[in-house]
């Protein structure tokens, strides 16, 4: 098979990994841990996998497996930079514990448990994929792991294989479908242990133990290639308005460290827009006015950065498509029979009086993507809604308004951008490549620990790779309840930009400046060769939350 210069270089990186994981160690554990909020709900689902200790590493000869494991790896949900480097890790630690461990890759997601198709992953094989991008060693999918007819399904194949651990590599909703399956097999006492790795490139899985999710810092610093290119080509042509979406259903880091990296004229937080409960028009103004404002300078040119999740965020927009969402899960067979023409009055005919005057007066195609069907988790798929469109028209049309009345007078022209899955499978920076790779060795060691329900965790990311805390952290423990497909289940909690945070502080001190002046950053493509200053360092939103 022919491969790239670059790929062939990158097939001879060795991640680097902290200090603490070369020879032996013991685990230690700490304090009882409870989950981030409804506390007693939490505890009666998960009665036996609740309240574990945080998990962390010390020197010395442990008490854990030397014999042979077999362990079977799931890629679940989207694609990030990275994946790949967690399975050699995982296939790297189970080895060094016994030279004999099996790794068994489920194929095509969390179906491939549950329809018994699989490969066993040798050297050749994992040497193969090493430091690339993509999940295309083994595939990814997004069936939900969540029946008791699934997970017997699924331990049938495991017995089969003498597989005594699952790693399911995922997000948000796959590590809680991890954590549903580990306390299953616990209740059973299957002799199965389920350990998660945090996955997404949005960064909305993250705490005070989960620094960051990888992927993400591969994926903004391609974003930001990108959006620095955009803005050379803005700052050299001087006629066009960039509108820029940018992935980010349920949180805008995506965005912010995008932002910070780029310094565009503007960027949408969808946290703040709810905070200060903004209207489309608000948004809209505020946008129209910093074009205005430009346009007096002789600068009719400029970018705006959108999360593609915005549109759950203001507010009314939210009560909205909570209600769309009830509604659809509820009557989804009467929708699906109802006929094209008729689908849009079918939904506000059985919204309430305030939702349903919302939806009228969104234009057909919006109201349409509103309308859309939802992912499996039961969400809006909002990278279908073109919010980007929405709003530079919504802009025109004021901008119009303006220029009669003399308030505007520049020329508005505008480009449209959706950058979503060109970040989702570059070969990982050297830090997503160090960083997996060490959650995928550490996956290995809580196994050959015994422990279950975990997910595999490496703190103190803004130090040396050297000085890297690797450990692993109960998923209950980041579990509260919240309202899916019109019921109350159990989720791990997404972690939003925090508006005062250091990251966006920073962002806010800047903006207006931003706005007024062409202070364009242009980050360049991702360097994986040269100094570490250059190749290794984490994201900005990083730096400044561990200042």
């Amino acid at each position: 098979m022919k491969i790239s210069p670059l790929q062939e270089a990158r097939a001879n990186y060795q991640p680097k990994m902290p200090e603490i994981l070369s020879g032996e160690l013991h685990t230690s554990d700490g304090a009882p841990t409870e989950s981030v909020s409804d506390q007693e709900e939490i505890k009666k689902l998960f009665p036996n996998t609740y309240g574990l200790p945080l998990v962390t590493f010390e020197k010395g000869k442990g008490a854990g497996n030397v014999h042979p494991l077999n362990v079977g790896v799931i890629l679940s949900g989207g694609q990030a930079p990275g994946g790949h480097n967690v399975i050699s890790g995982l296939f790297d630690g189970i080895k060094q514990i016994h030279r004999d461990s099996r790794l068994f890759g489920f194929l095509m997601g969390p179906g491939g448990l549950v329809d018994h198709k699989y490969i066993e992953l040798t050297s050749d094989i994992i040497d193969e994929y090493r430091n690339t991008g993509g999940f295309d060693i083994i595939g990814s999918g997004r069936t939900k792991l969540e029946t008791k007819e699934q997970f017997d399904k699924g331990l049938t194949i495991l017995r089969e294989l003498g597989i005594s651990a699952l790693v399911i590599i995922g997000g948000d909703d796959s590590n809680t479908n991890a954590c549903v399956l580990a306390e299953y097999y616990k209740k059973i006492d299957a002799g199965v242990q389920v350990i998660g790795c945090p996955k997404t490139i949005d960064g909305d899985l993250k705490n005070a133990q989960i620094e960051t999710s990888f992927g993400f810092d591969t994926a903004t610093k391609v974003y930001s290639e990108m959006i620095g290119n955009i803005q050379r080509d803005c700052n050299s042509a001087r006629k066009y308005w960039h509108f820029i979406k940018l992935m980010g259903r349920s949180a805008s880091h995506i965005a912010l460290e995008c932002a910070l990296k780029t310094q565009p004229n503007i960027a949408i937080i969808s946290e703040e827009v709810e905070a200060k409960n903004q209207s489309l028009d608000d948004i809209v103004t505020h946008i129209a006015g910093v074009v205005a404002d430009r346009a007096a300078e002789g600068n009719n040119f400029g970018t705006v950065l959108i999360p593609e999740g915005l549109i759950e965020f203001v507010p009314a927009m939210r009560l909205l498509i909570s209600e769309l969402n009830d509604l659809l899960a509820g009557e989804s067979e009467a929708f699906a029979e109802t006929g094209k023409d008729e689908q849009l009055e079918f939904i506000a005919s059985r919204l309430s009086t305030e939702n349903a005057a919302i939806f009228r007066s969104l234009p057909e195609t919006v109201a349409r993507q509103l309308a859309a069907e939802r992912d499996p988790h039961g969400n809006v798929q909002v990278s279908l809604i073109e919010t980007e469109k929405l709003l530079s028209g919504m802009v025109a049309t004021k901008l119009a308004e303006w220029k009669k009345v003399g308030k505007y007078t520049g020329k508005f022209a505008t480009q449209h951008h959706f950058f979503g899955y060109e970040g989702r499978c570059a070969a990982p920076s050297n830090f997503d490549a160090d960083y997996c790779y060490t959650l995928g060795y550490t996956a290995a060691q809580l196994i050959s620990s015994g422990k279950t329900g975990y997910m595999s965790s490496v703190r103190n990311l803004t130090k040396n790779v050297t000085e890297w805390v690797p450990g692993g952290i109960p998923i209950t423990m980041m579990m509260n309840i919240e309202r899916r497909h019109g019921e109350l289940k159990p989720v791990i909690k997404k972690a939003l930009v925090e508006l005062d945070g250091m990251p966006f502080k920073t962002f806010e001190e800047n903006r207006s400046k931003w706005a007024r002046e062409t202070s364009y950053i242009y980050p360049g493509p991702i360097q994986y060769f040269g100094p570490s200053e250059v190749c290794d360092q984490p994201t900005s939103t990083l730096l400044l939350e561990h200042l």
